[in-house]
C-alpha cells in the first residue's frame, strides 16, 4: 500500500497473473472423431497454440460414432502447433453401457499410470467430463503429488446416469459416484462449466465455492461454418429439399434430446410443405427409425453423420435449424449445436423447459423461436409461422449471426479460458 498527500491508504495497480506456458488437455475424444466435443477441444488447442501456449492432448482412437467414421489417425502427431498422444482403448459401441465402461477403464488406467510417473512438465490440467469421472484422476493424483487442475464440465453425471435410468437414484452408484464427484471439484483449481444453471448445480450439490467455478460457453468457428443459401447446398439439391421449408436436426440423436415434440409437429404437418431432416446417430436412433416409420412420417428422413469437411453445405441445406434438450436436463448439460446453429444464419427452433437458458437467449436476442417439450400443436404453429413470414424468418438468421459472432466465437472463448488458467495458477492480485 501506498499513501498520498492526505495520507489516505491507495492500492498499489494489480498486476496480471503470469502466463501459464504448458497446457495438456485430457479427453477421451479428439478429431478425427466425430464427437463435437473433440473438434471444439481441438479448435481450442489450436487457438490456445496461436496464443503462444505449449499445449498437448492426450486422447483415444477414434471410436464415438459407428465404425465406418473411424479415421486412421497416428499414435503421436503435432498438427497445428497441438502434440495430440493417443492412448489404445477398446471400441465397443458407445450405445451399449457395459461397452462404453470398458472403453473408458482401458482410456482411464493407462493415463493414470502416465498421470502419475510420466511427464509432469505441465503447468496445468485440462481434465474434461469425457468420460464423466475423468476428473477423478486429477483429484487422486493430486494426493500424492502436486498435480494442479481444471475440470471442464460438458454433461453433469451422475445426474444424467439417473435421469435416463440407467442407474438408481439414491443407490450405491450414484453416493459414490457423487464422492468422486466431491473429490474431483473441491481438490480443483477451478472448474468451467457451460451456463449459470451448470454453476448453481456444482455449487450446490459439492459445497464448491462459487468464486472458483467459471461460466464459459462453447462456440462455433464463424470461418468454417458460413451462411450458404440454401438452394445453393448440395444436400438440399440431392435430398430435393428445395421447394419445402426444411428444419434440420444435425447432431447427436441421445436419450437426453427432444425429439417426440418434433414426431408430433411433424405429424401434423404432413400433407403441408414442410420437411424434418434428421442427422446423426446415438441411443435414439432406432426408436426414432421405427416410429418415423410406424407413424407414416413420410415428411421426416433420418440421415448419418456427414463428413466433416462437408458439415457448412449440410448444416446449410436447411431454412431453419432445430436444438432440442429433453425435460428435466436443464443444468445437467447444454447443447453445443446451438452455437453451429448459430453460425449459418438461419432462425433457431428451441425446444425446451419454460426456465431454460435456451429459451431465454432466443427470446433475449430475437435470434429464433422457442416451444416448450411436448406441445406438438404450438411447434407445428410456431413453423408455419416461419415458413410464411421469410422477412422474419431472414431477421431471426442475422441476429443468430450477429450473436454467435458478437459471443461465442472461438477467439473471444479462448481469452476466458487463458483467463481462468493463468487466474487458477496464480491468483495473487
Amino acid at each position: 500500500m501506498s499513501s498520498d498527500s492526505t495520507g489516505s491508504a491507495t492500492a498499489e495497480p494489480s498486476k496480471p497473473p503470469v502466463a501459464v506456458a504448458k497446457i495438456l488437455i485430457v479427453n477421451q475424444y479428439y478429431v478425427p472423431d466425430v464427437a463435437s466435443t473433440g473438434h471444439l477441444l481441438h479448435e481450442l488447442a489450436v487457438e490456445l497454440a496461436k496464443q503462444g501456449r505449449e499445449v498437448h492432448v492426450v486422447t483415444c482412437f477414434p471410436c464415438y460414432g459407428p465404425k465406418e467414421t473411424w479415421q486412421a489417425c497416428p499414435a503421436r502427431e503435432s498438427s497445428e502447433g497441438v502434440s495430440v498422444r493417443r492412448i489404445r482403448t477398446t471400441r465397443f459401441s458407445k450405445d451399449n453401457l457395459l461397452g462404453r465402461l470398458v472403453n473408458s477403464i482401458t482410456f482411464l488406467l493407462p493415463l493414470a499410470l502416465r498421470q502419475l510417473i510420466g511427464s509432469r512438465s505441465a503447468d496445468i490440467c485440462i481434465y474434461t467430463s469425457n468420460p464423466p469421472y475423468l476428473g477423478v484422476i486429477g483429484g487422486l493424483v493430486s494426493l500424492i503429488r502436486r498435480h494442479p487442475y481444471l475440470v471442464l464440465l460438458h454433461d453433469s453425471y451422475p445426474h444424467l446416469a439417473v435421469w435416463v435410468g440407467k442407474i438408481r437414484a439414491g443407490g450405491l452408484i450414484e453416493r459414490v459416484w457423487h464422492a468422486i464427484n466431491r473429490l474431483t471439484y473441491r481438490r480443483a483449481l477451478g472448474t468451467i462449466v457451460l451456463c449459470e444453471r451448470a454453476r448453481d448445480l456444482v455449487c450446490r450439490e459439492y459445497g464448491v465455492p462459487p468464486e472458483s467455478v467459471h461460466v464459459i460457453p462453447n462456440w462455433a468457428d464463424p470461418g468454417a461454418i458460413t451462411p450458404v443459401p440454401k438452394k445453393e447446398t448440395s444436400f438440399a439439391r440431392k435430398l430435393r429439399l428445395l421447394d419445402d421449408f426444411t428444419v434440420i436436426y444435425s447432431g447427436n440423436l441421445g436419450l437426453y434430446y427432444d425429439f417426440s415434440t418434433v414426431l408430433d409437429a411433424a405429424e401434423l404437418l404432413r400433407g403441408e410443405r414442410v420437411r424434418f431432416v434428421l442427422i446423426g446417430a446415438g441411443g435414439q436412433q432406432a426408436e426414432l427409425a421405427a416410429a418415423i416409420r410406424n407413424r407414416g412420417l413420410g415428411n421426416v428422413s433420418m440421415h448419418p453423420y456427414q463428413p466433416y469437411e462437408t458439415i457448412n453445405d449440410s448444416l446449410n441445406a436447411c431454412d431453419a435449424s432445430l436444438v432440442s434438450i429433453a425435460r428435466g436436463i436443464e443444468g445437467i448439460s447444454f447443447p453445443s449445436k446451438f452455437y453451429s446453429s448459430l453460425a449459418v444464419g438461419k432462425p433457431v427452433i428451441a425446444i425446451s423447459e419454460a426456465n431454460s437458458e435456451l429459451r431465454e437467449v432466443i427470446d433475449r436476442e430475437a435470434c429464433g423461436v422457442w416451444c416448450e417439450v411436448g406441445d406438438g400443436p404450438r411447434l407445428a404453429e410456431l413453423i408455419r409461422g416461419l415458413a410464411a413470414d421469410p422477412a422474419r424468418a431472414a431477421s431471426m438468421g442475422a441476429n443468430a449471426r450477429a450473436l454467435l459472432e458478437r459471443d461465442y466465437t472461438m477467439e473471444t472463448c479462448a481469452r476466458r479460458y487463458l483467463e481462468v488458467v493463468d487466474h487458477s495458477v496464480d491468483p495473487t492480485p
